[in-house]
């Protein structure tokens, strides 16, 4: 770490380059780095606004700033004057925003000067609300020379109750998220019959983060939303916005239900990018079954964004979870004030989970440039503008490319060069990802999944629905073609009650609370400081067996604190504050079986197979770890419920005459199956927008249901989220990079690095590297010539 802080801010910055030369400083650092990416600037190319566009508007961009638009955000423009849904997905900072918010404010400004009623109205939706708070003050700003005729008022769960009957009878551009408009604008239209009256755009942005089960959801609030408007007599253009993203028009289709045309081609400058892949060296530690151990991601991160704010050098560090953000910033206020006092109080933490007076402080605090440094999870990747960072540090593969890119987008907002630094964590496809840097930067970004029809998704929506107005035949189009089916199900729970030719919601608590949009399993648990009854913050009810089970330390705003106890009935962990020498993790045990079977395919005498399976979990114990080296001190039993998933798997299948070819005798197979699977949910993200935390997976020597040795991965959440059929479509290239992954990595008997899963509930035991690698060779041995 440099010894003499340069004074933030002070004098020229230096290029991203330097910056990256400063940090590999020194024999063991330099080593670190297995490969550095050099994209190069790129000049813009300009266009004209359509003439629709009002001249007042124009006027108002350019005191702005911009004299002219980019050549896609004209085109933008022109689809969305015309009537016609449309989809930008172009880079970070390619101004997506102005290419949306021109038609927007003009047809705003049109409708102020009708002579009768409220005008034309727009509706924001953003999947956080640290977005749609940015996104009021960027419209404030733009539309200040517009005088009233632009009225943005933000409307989620944060909005006081004196200020929202105002939103409704008087703002004319409404920010809000799905929750919000599922939850509390959708049950409640007849209160904004004015607004969705006159609505003519809904802005979707950030449209590739609706993926797998949220995406679901999400899509099938938008077809309700379009269902209350023809009720009122409006049919509002769609305008969409996403990072880069493989076929964004379909993706856009599927979410919306309607044609949407892309715009692709970005015509925006861009600085110079330096892009490091950074391997953590390994220690002289050895973990679970003796394996060698590196360092983890979050020290060698911590380390990182301390030097870079020592530097003076405004970075992100982008981190995985919400107790790794709170780690690594922790460690940098600590590290920092051992080189100068004033530095500490320049670098926080951010992430879900903070009050909201917390998280508008430091967005704050980020965009005047009062913080150096901030260490966040993904809360703030999505679109925030923080203009002037120079470089972002990403603990972890994020699990998409498209994520990658678009956290790596946040630094060199201002146009100026910028540097991005992933730090490989100890797993498979991290250790892959920065041996083979030709998977990040020459193959496209993924296609987004979801799956609008997953009737886990469906089947509340439509209860949803017919309370908003009762159901009738002619919605099952809007709804899609599994809706009709699901119908008599809904009947016979009694939840709908068929009455003449529509059908009738029937009970009296909400209809909209059935759905859990997010996944989040339930109502999420408080997270409360014993000894005085302060509210610290929540945590997802699926997370909390895993985070605050009793023993477990939780982590808030730089202070540790140890859960005392879990109250599951009232949904409260009660913790007291301590500092502990050691973080928590815990196990599980999980069994699976088959439901029904969709699909199978024969792979030689293999089965290659997608259906519906049961799984249930139970987390049994936990392990106490050292801070920084991840040594196991000891494992405490713990006594929770166990609980069951009804979701979609892919598994395959081998027989004994397969085991003999591949020399993987009785002693060896559980050990086998069991690092193949570990190996295949570490490698899934390369294949499907998932991440290996979306998935999970089982392996059995002798599985009931099938009565052969089998490997299982599943989708983690109800009904399924296309991420394990998109495994079945892709298994021969998924499973050919799971076995060059394993055979590739230079230990003995398998590590973190290639067979070893940190969310193992055995304790990665057994494991055998070789026979999983002689397993795989022979399971694609039989692969069909057309797969």
């Amino acid at each position: 770490m440099a010894s003499n802080p340069v004074p933030p801010d002070a004098g020229a910055r230096p290029s991203p380059g330097m910056i990256l030369e400063r940090l590999a400083r020194g024999a063991t650092r330099a080593a670190r780095i297995t490969h550095t990416e050099h994209l190069p600037p790129r000049i813009g190319s300009h266009a004209d606004w359509p003439e629709q566009i009002r001249p007042e508007v124009i006027d108002a961009i350019r005191s702005a700033g911009i004299d002219r638009p980019w050549a896609h955000q004209a085109r933008t423009s022109e689809h969305a004057v015309r009537g016609e849904s449309v989809v930008v997905a172009t880079g970070t900072a390619s101004g997506k925003s102005l290419a949306y918010l021109a038609p927007v404010l003009s047809t705003l400004l049109d409708g102020s000067e009708a002579p009768n009623g409220r005008g034309a109205t727009a509706l924001y939706l953003a999947p956080t609300k640290a977005l749609a708070a940015d996104q009021r003050r960027a419209v404030r700003e733009l539309a200040t020379p517009l005088g009233t005729a632009v009225r943005p008022a933000v409307y989620d769960g944060d909005t006081p109750v004196e200020e929202r009957e105002w939103v409704r009878q008087y703002a004319n551009y409404v920010l809000t998220n799905p929750d919000m408009l599922h939850g509390g604008i959708l049950p409640s239209h007849p209160r904004w019959s004015s607004f969705l009256r006159a609505l003519r755009f809904v802005v979707i942005d950030e449209c590739h983060s609706y993926r797998g089960v949220f995406g679901s959801h999400v899509a099938q609030i938008v077809r309700r939303l379009r269902r209350i408007c023809a009720r009122y007599g409006s049919d509002p253009v769609f305008l969409l916005a996403s990072a880069t993203a493989a076929e964004p028009g379909p993706a856009a289709t599927r979410l919306t239900g309607l044609p949407v045309v892309e715009i692709t081609e970005d015509t925006s400058p861009r600085g110079e990018l330096v892009f490091a892949l950074w391997e953590p060296p390994l220690t002289e530690l050895h973990g679970e079954q003796g394996a060698p151990v590196r360092r983890t991601a979050t020290a060698e991160t911590a380390d990182l964004l301390t030097d870079l704010a020592v530097q003076g050098v405004r970075s992100v560090a982008f981190v995985r979870s919400r107790r790794g953000a709170e780690l690594i910033a922790l460690i940098a206020q600590e590290r920092l004030a051992e080189v100068d006092r004033s530095l500490p109080g320049r670098v926080a933490a951010y992430r879900g989970g903070y009050l909201p007076e917390e998280r508008r402080a430091l967005e704050r605090a980020l965009h005047s440039g009062d913080l150096l440094g901030l260490a966040a999870t993904t809360a703030l990747e999505l679109g925030v503008d923080v203009s002037g960072l120079d470089a972002v540090v990403i603990a972890g593969y994020p699990g998409t490319r498209a994520s990658l890119w678009q956290q790596a987008g946040r630094a060199g907002r201002s146009g100026q060069g910028a540097l991005a630094v992933l730090v490989a964590r100890d797993d498979p496809l991290d250790t892959y990802l920065v041996h083979h840097p030709e998977a990040l930067f020459d193959q496209p970004v993924e296609s987004t999944v979801l799956d609008p029809d997953n009737p886990y998704v469906l089947a509340p929506h439509l209860c949803a629905a017919a309370s908003e107005i009762p159901l009738t035949e002619g919605d099952f189009a809007l709804f899609g073609d599994a809706a009709a089916g699901l119908m008599p199900q809904l009947e016979a729970a009694g939840l709908l009650r068929r009455r003449t030719r529509a059908w009738h919601w029937t009970r009296r608590e909400r209809a909209a609370d059935l759905a859990d949009i997010r996944g989040q399993g339930g109502s999420p648990v408080q997270v409360v400081e014993a000894g005085t009854g302060r509210l610290l913050g929540t945590v997802d009810a699926a997370a909390a067996h895993t985070t605050v089970h009793d023993g477990a330390v939780h982590l808030h705003q730089g202070r540790s604190y140890v859960v005392k106890r879990l109250d599951l009935d009232d949904d409260v962990a009660l913790v007291e504050e301590a500092n502990p020498p050691y973080s928590t993790t815990a196990r599980d045990t999980t069994a699976i079986s088959v439901l029904e079977t969709d699909t199978e395919i024969p792979w030689g005498d293999a089965r290659l197979c997608f259906g519906s399976v049961e799984v249930t979990n139970q987390v049994v114990s936990f392990l106490r770890r050292k801070l920084i080296t991840g040594e196991v001190l000891g494992e405490t039993k713990l006594d929770l419920p166990p609980r069951t998933l009804r979701t979609r798997a892919v598994w395959w299948t081998v027989t004994e005459d397969q085991l003999d070819a591949a020399r993987v005798n009785p002693e060896q197979l559980g050990g086998a199956l069991h690092a193949a699977e570990h190996a295949s949910i570490g490698m899934l993200p390369l294949f499907a927008t998932c991440d290996r935390w979306d998935i999970g997976g089982v392996s059995v020597p002798l599985h009931p249901d099938t009565l052969l040795p089998t490997v299982f991965v599943y989708d983690g959440h109800p009904g399924g989220a296309g991420f394990a059929e998109r495994a079945f479509h892709t298994a021969a290239d998924w499973l050919t990079a799971t076995r060059d992954a394993i055979a590739a990595c230079e230990c003995e008997a398998g590590c973190p690095s290639c067979i070893q899963s940190p969310k193992c509930g055995n304790g990665n035991d057994p494991l055998h590297k070789r026979g999983a690698v002689r397993l795989l060779r022979e399971l694609l041995r039989g692969v069909p010539k057309e797969a």
